[in-house]
């Protein structure tokens, strides 16, 4: 009886039982109860052998027992009533919903059912997260590193706010943004390692995997991107215009030599940091369950997972992180992060000197940040702890106005146009998840996880493992209605292109092309309503 109370406490301070907002009502005791029992396990047992973690690429769910296999599929199932709001979908992250006033740091808050002791965590995780690194030899020895090259000095500078980035405005230097250089495998050996996930691509012989436009004193940075843009009207069904942006790049002031003629350019800005550890926790089977590459049902859509070899294990696993799902983990997305944007070496990316190559003999005679008394890499094992902790438990926030009747009407149009064929409303997170914050959550992230096809029109010419230069990951939409409150500025697409919503959808092509055209023939007040939903994530 004590471990059923003991269930029970956890459920309610897990989010079980909360006050309700707009359009939710208070959960009944006997719900929480029952909550309870089932996440515990007590109700329906699974045992520890049962609930061994699936490979990468499992197709089944072993976490779950029958009866809980039938109550997701239940739960997950797409609405068919958009009369009023579905239920618990205000708390789009499940449990760890952030519940705060919404304001600049609306993502910056830490997951609401984690612990006393990991919000602890959470802090060190955060300030490390925000910590600016120093050149080596300094005397601030904790901190030094950085570089030589280098495109920002601390994760914060990329991910503002921990929310997304946006593309320089004038001379400004591309702080949260920055160009990925990579070419298509030449030769058998190179294709054959692209073929059996051991690449992705390949980098410039000169310049490496990212132009860096910074560099510590006594190194010239690469040289600056360059961005042109040209005005490109486009007139919708009822007469109305919409002004899109068409970017243009290039680079100058290259300080060691031209780039490769093969070489090809990717803007991308830094993604938001919410929700990240639920992502991680949803099972493969579910993402692997709606991909359809060669579009067997006719439907147009023929999402493709990203599947590529996890740097830790070394065994093939679904890439589900960056713009073109090119990172299995939040700690190999972290590691290459901190290896390529600000040159700091990991035991997942043990590259002292950054994204220095061969060619750069001046950037490799550079001293490191290394201190033997604390491992043989920049950023340790402990280091890395605390920043893919914090990393795993920033909360997505609150849905907002979910019972006002333009944004159910809004969501009405978005799943008629059929945008939910790739923007997968739900999930539930699997049972057997390290944390348990993060275990057995039904989650909203407006996302399949999948890459797809999208047109010329935002093809990048950038073939990353399996994703060719036409596809990118469907990125979630949870929190995209805050993303000016939160960053002070609202850019979106991989490289910010859209100043809106609405340009950001008219900009899709390919596989969504179907829901594009849908859009710009909808009448005013179903597009209105459409982007109300959309702020409302």
């Amino acid at each position: 009886m004590r471990r059923i109370f003991d269930n029970l406490r956890r459920a309610l301070r897990e989010g079980f039982f909360y006050r309700p907002g707009r359009g939710e009502r208070w959960l009944a005791p006997a719900f929480a109860i029952s909550a309870a029992l089932c996440l515990s396990g007590y109700a329906n047992p699974v045992h520890a052998d049962d609930a061994t973690p699936a490979g990468g690429l499992a197709t089944e769910r072993t976490d779950l027992t029958p009866k809980d296999q039938r109550r997701v599929k239940a739960v997950t199932k797409p609405t068919t009533d958009f009369s009023r709001p579905e239920q618990f979908e205000l708390m789009q992250g499940g449990a760890g919903t952030s519940r705060k006033r919404v304001n600049a740091d609306a993502f910056s808050h830490s997951s609401a059912n984690i612990t006393f002791e990991e919000e602890g965590t959470f802090k060190l995780g955060n300030a490390l997260f925000r910590k600016n690194w120093v050149s080596s030899p300094s005397s601030t020895q904790a901190s030094d590193g950085l570089g030589p090259l280098f495109n920002a000095r601390a994760c914060q500078s990329c991910h503002l706010k921990d929310g997304r980035g946006h593309p320089p405005e004038g001379a400004a230097d591309a702080t949260s943004m920055f160009l990925r250089l990579a070419r298509e495998a030449s030769n058998a050996e190179e294709k054959a390692a692209v073929a059996d996930h051991h690449a992705l691509n390949f980098a410039d012989p000169v310049y490496g995997t990212q132009l860096q436009d910074l560099a510590v004193p006594g190194l010239a940075g690469e040289g600056k991107m360059k961005i042109t843009y040209r005005e490109e009207r486009i007139e919708l069904n009822d007469g109305s215009v919409v002004s899109l942006r068409k970017p243009s790049y290039s680079v100058e002031d290259l300080a060691y030599g031209p780039l490769d003629p093969r070489t090809t350019l990717s803007p991308r800005i830094a993604n938001p940091m919410i929700g990240l550890g639920l992502v991680e926790q949803i099972h493969p089977a579910d993402i692997l369950a709606h991909a359809d590459p060669e579009d067997r049902d006719s439907d147009g859509i023929s999402g493709k997972a990203a599947i590529v070899r996890d740097p830790a294990s070394g065994e093939l696993t679904l890439g589900r992180f960056g713009w073109k799902g090119q990172a299995p983990s939040i700690r190999a997305q972290s590691a290459d992060a901190l290896a390529g944007d600000i040159g700091i070496s990991s035991p997942e990316a043990p590259r002292h000197r950054g994204d220095c190559t061969k060619a750069q003999a001046a950037c490799l005679a550079m001293s490191t940040g290394v201190q033997e008394r604390l491992g043989d890499t920049e950023a340790p094992p402990p280091i890395m702890d605390l920043i893919t902790f914090y990393s795993q438990n920033l909360a997505v926030p609150a849905r907002r106005d979910l019972d006002d009747a333009n944004v159910l009407h809004g969501k009405k149009v978005f799943y008629d146009l059929g945008c939910t064929s790739c923007h997968t409303p739900k999930f539930v997170t699997r049972r057997d998840a390290p944390n348990k914050a993060q275990a057995f959550q039904l989650i909203w992230p407006y996302s399949d996880f999948l890459l797809h096809d999208m047109g010329d029109g935002l093809a990048d010419g950038q073939q990353v493992g399996v994703a060719t230069g036409r596809e990118w990951r469907t990125p979630p939409l949870w929190g995209i209605g805050l993303t000016g409150i939160v960053g002070g500025n609202a850019f979106f697409l991989h490289d910010g292109r859209a100043r809106n919503l609405t340009e950001a959808i008219l900009w899709h092509g390919g596989e969504a092309k179907k829901a594009r055209d849908g859009f710009a023939a909808a009448a005013a007040a179903d597009r209105a309503a459409l982007i109300k939903f959309l702020e409302s994530l």
